[in-house]
């Protein structure tokens, strides 16, 4: 299925991808707390809604609501038996609504993370982690997804487990982390750090790349931290629609279409092939993401000078890539 996915490279040279699926769904009348994955289920009317949305702003390829439908994070919810089951009709319903676009539409398999901590920090070993992400990923696959898409990883260890469960089944598949303050993940990866680590992978991605993180402009330096290090595939940036403001009891991203118009075309001048939108990214940006990238040529790549004055400042001075240690923080994480 990575076929589709190189044809459309070669066809426009990028990609674009969706937005958010927790803002999405929340607007749609998802509860705090609630797993999105059992709207799967209980209301497949929105689900479909949700990737019918992504499609009429432009996007070529859209991700599956199952970012937390493995039995660890289901578990949460006395979900855990029904992670293949759940994952299946989540790419089922994708399936569904990319066949009827009327032009090459790609299902990716959304793969979050476990919410645990591997061995030998935490308590998850790498067998049991293979397990949890091969049941998902061999329900997704059942559904229809073309390709697998595990994102928003910060531990290498997880990371290479996913890669593992995946190549057990013989699917494509492609890869983020997020990182946040100071270019790292919480586990500590820089940009050239995954890189280093992709290179050494047996079952390598597709394209990899970064997601979520903490604005726009630091994931930007994150891609061209990882461009620097000479990928041999390409690269993904999928930034969140500005910085999150708590109004009004909700969690409101202040990054405009406009905004995210511009961060698209950087996003590709930095070198990413796939770009979209992470939390805050309604269709509204989609639309304005596909009409930037239509209508402007590539340029040239762009000094952090240019990023910060289009984008916003950084979150740090420092991208993690001059050896400065960072932190290690623990929290968990949902694609909002």
């Amino acid at each position: 299925m990575s076929e589709k996915l190189q044809k459309l490279l070669d066809t426009q040279g990028w990609i674009l991808t969706d937005g958010a699926t927790g803002t999405n769904l929340f607007n749609m009348g998802l509860e705090a707390g609630e797993a999105p994955e059992m709207w799967n289920d209980w209301h497949p009317d929105r689900i479909a809604k949700l990737y019918q949305g992504a499609v009429d702003a432009g996007s070529d390829m859209f991700l599956t609501n199952s970012f937390g439908g493995n039995a660890a994070r289901l578990k949460l919810h006395n979900a855990q038996s029904r992670a293949r089951e759940l994952s299946r009709i989540a790419a089922e319903i994708g399936r569904e609504v990319a066949d009827k676009a009327g032009r090459e539409v790609i299902v990716a398999g959304s793969m979050g993370p476990t919410g645990d901590i591997m061995l030998p920090v935490g308590t998850l070993s790498h067998a049991d982690a293979v397990e949890i992400f091969e049941e998902q990923a061999t329900g997704l696959m059942e559904g229809g997804a073309d390709v697998l898409w595990v994102e928003t990883i910060s531990a290498p260890e997880e990371y290479a487990a996913a890669a593992e469960a995946i190549g057990n089944i013989g699917a494509p598949w492609c890869g983020t982390m997020s990182f946040d303050t100071a270019g790292r993940t919480m586990m500590g990866v820089t940009s050239n750090g995954m890189v280093e680590m992709i290179n050494g992978m047996d079952n390598k991605p597709f394209a990899f790349g970064a997601n979520c993180g903490v604005g726009a402009s630091d994931l930007l330096r994150t891609i061209l931290g990882m461009a620097a290090a000479n990928p041999d595939r390409p690269l993904i940036a999928k930034g969140n629609a500005g910085i999150p403001k708590y109004v009004d009891g909700h969690i409101h991203y202040n990054g405009t279409p406009e905004l995210m118009a511009d961060y698209a075309v950087l996003a590709r001048d930095c070198g990413a092939s796939f770009i979209g939108g992470c939390c805050g990214t309604m269709p509204e940006h989609l639309a304005a993401m596909r009409k930037s990238l239509e209508a402007t040529q590539k340029g040239d790549k762009p000094d952090l000078a240019v990023i910060a004055e289009r984008m916003g400042g950084f979150s740090s001075e420092d991208d993690g890539t001059a050896g400065k240690p960072a932190e290690t923080r623990t929290r968990r994480r949902r694609r909002d």
